[in-house]
């Protein structure tokens, strides 16, 4: 299944993307007088998996009679896939050839670091460039998204904890980030971490660790790898993660970016993000993602 939030009337509306449409669950369940459905992405990841299931059956019945309410979705104004995490971790030097355009020597543990959701935004949002950086870089990355209570779990297990995945940019200020040994200030700037459109549940997913990754500045390729490449897996990032903290339902995990960073390029080679550039990653199996980016308003 296919999971998104887009606004309506500023209000946040939780849709399913079903046989190319988007239903919107709202106006469907008034259509059909259905009780006790999940009005907003962060229920539907709580919900038990027999719930989940007939959630899913209840929407594929809709379209199948036409009593879905679909939307146009190329022109909703997306939100994040993922609205309100409890938690944004993110894992850092995760791709081996991202290491090696680095000059980093590969992490032994996986290294952890956090965002917070003023980060997050969505598809087709325009972002602001904050003028307190110069080095604006982009980073597709595979986002894990937990869907129950995980705490100490095994490597074989930890995979069927997970309840989907999603695209992300997660965005880094390279000048902030190396300023101090702390990487937070550099990738913690409002509207750093679109996600989406899609939550795409696990099973619609399969392996994650074999799926391409992209990203294209203003069209051109300039990230082309596979989530093969990653020094931790998906299994063991989550595994080592619930080991010291429990993660829950609608927790985040992005997942590292492989090659192709301007940060990777020669010193004379780089050209950061800069206003008007659109900046697309792509993830096989969960979609495109873009964003616009534009100058920082001053506020008076």
């Amino acid at each position: 299944m296919k999971l998104g939030t887009y606004l309506y009337n500023q209000q946040e509306r939780l849709a399913v993307k079903l046989n190319n449409s988007l239903i919107d669950v709202e106006k469907t369940a008034e259509q059909n007088n259905w009780n006790e459905v999940p009005d907003d992405i962060m229920s539907v990841i709580s919900l038990p998996s027999d719930k989940l299931e007939q959630f899913e059956e209840q929407i594929k019945q809709a379209v199948h009679t036409g009593q879905a309410t679909v939307v146009n979705e190329d022109e909703v104004t997306w939100g994040p896939c993922v609205t309100r995490p409890h938690k944004i971790i993110c894992v850092g030097l995760n791709y081996k050839k991202h290491a090696d355009e680095t000059n980093a020597p590969y992490p032994e543990v996986p290294i952890l670091f956090n965002k917070f959701d003023n980060t997050l935004t969505g598809h087709n949002a325009e972002i602001e460039i904050p003028g307190v950086t110069n080095e604006l870089d982009y980073e597709v990355e595979l986002g894990i998204v937990i869907g129950k209570e995980t705490k100490n779990v095994s490597l074989e297990e930890a995979l069927s904890h997970v309840f989907g995945y999603c695209a992300v940019n997660d965005l880094s200020a390279r000048d902030l980030q190396m300023r101090t040994p702390q990487w937070l200030l550099g990738k913690s700037c409002d509207g750093f971490s679109p996600a989406g459109p899609y939550l795409v549940t696990s099973d619609e997913v399969g392996n994650p660790n074999d799926l391409s990754l992209k990203t294209y500045v203003n069209g051109e390729l300039r990230q082309n790898s596979n989530t093969s490449d990653m020094i931790f897996s998906c299994a063991e990032i989550v595994s080592y993660i619930s080991k010291h903290m429990t993660l829950v339902p609608g927790d985040m995990i992005l997942t590292g970016t492989p090659e192709g960073v301007v940060l990777g390029l020669p010193q004379e080679e780089r050209v950061y993000i800069q206003p008007g550039d659109v900046v697309t990653v792509e993830i096989e199996k969960l979609g495109t993602l873009t964003n616009k980016f534009v100058e920082e308003k001053v506020l008076v």
